[in-house]
């Protein structure tokens, strides 16, 4: 048997760090899919079967509105700031302010970052893109979800790329690194939470994986992987 979660990208590393101990104590896999938010939330409202998502808040709260999660187990996991990433080794742009910040992007020979209509922080980069006047100048690949889009960057032949995604999908991706996170006005942290699905057929097993995802005692563990 496993457990079914939908997740948002940003919990992936986090869930990682589970995922042996949770199969200690329950014999059981933990199969999950992440992705764009907005694609899990379009899932969950047609129907598919999970036993638990983990997804930004009010998201969560919608989904509990709906019906299709449990209000009574909805946990904050904690904040998950957007970043800006380049490849492992490339000199690191000054990104400190909206100046600088703008000048690193049209310098750069691609930005990569997840879906711009369904994930999170895709929607916020094109939105500062917009802000900064510079959408038509720059060059946007954008995939299903931000640690595909960080490691298309990292495999990408470009000399100078740049990401900007979750820093949880940065720091959980091999061959890029993280320069630091958004400056203001651009800077955005995004609370993600979890909750057991009303149909769930593993509701116990979906309560312990919260339960351990939102332990005081891996409080330094989460922040590792990119949560405060």
């Amino acid at each position: 048997m496993s457990l079914r979660l939908l997740s948002g990208g940003a919990a992936n590393g986090l869930v990682n760090t589970r995922r042996a101990t949770f199969r200690d104590r329950t014999g059981h896999e933990i199969q999950g899919d992440f992705g764009a938010v907005g694609g899990m939330k379009d899932r969950i409202l047609a129907g598919e079967a999970i036993d638990l998502a983990i997804l930004t808040r009010p998201v969560i709260d919608a989904l509990v509105a709906a019906g299709k999660l449990r209000g009574d187990t909805v946990t904050d996991l904690g904040d998950v700031a957007t970043g800006v990433a380049v490849k492992s080794g490339a000199p690191a742009p000054s990104i400190g302010d909206a100046d600088s910040l703008g000048a690193a992007l049209l310098a750069a020979d691609a930005i990569f970052c997840p879906d711009t209509v369904k994930a999170t922080a895709g929607i916020h980069v094109a939105a500062m893109l917009d802000r900064l006047g510079i959408r038509d100048q720059v060059r946007i690949e954008e995939f299903p979800n931000g640690q595909t889009a960080m490691a298309q960057m990292a495999g990408s032949p470009l000399a100078n790329p740049i990401g900007c995604t979750q820093v949880t999908e940065i720091l959980n991706t091999d061959g890029v690194t993280l320069i630091g996170p958004l400056p203001d006005p651009f800077a955005l942290s995004t609370v993600y939470s979890a909750a057991v699905a009303t149909d769930a057929e593993a509701p116990e097993d979906a309560r312990l994986l919260i339960e351990m995802l939102a332990d005081p005692e891996i409080a330094e563990i989460r922040r590792g992987v990119g949560f405060s």
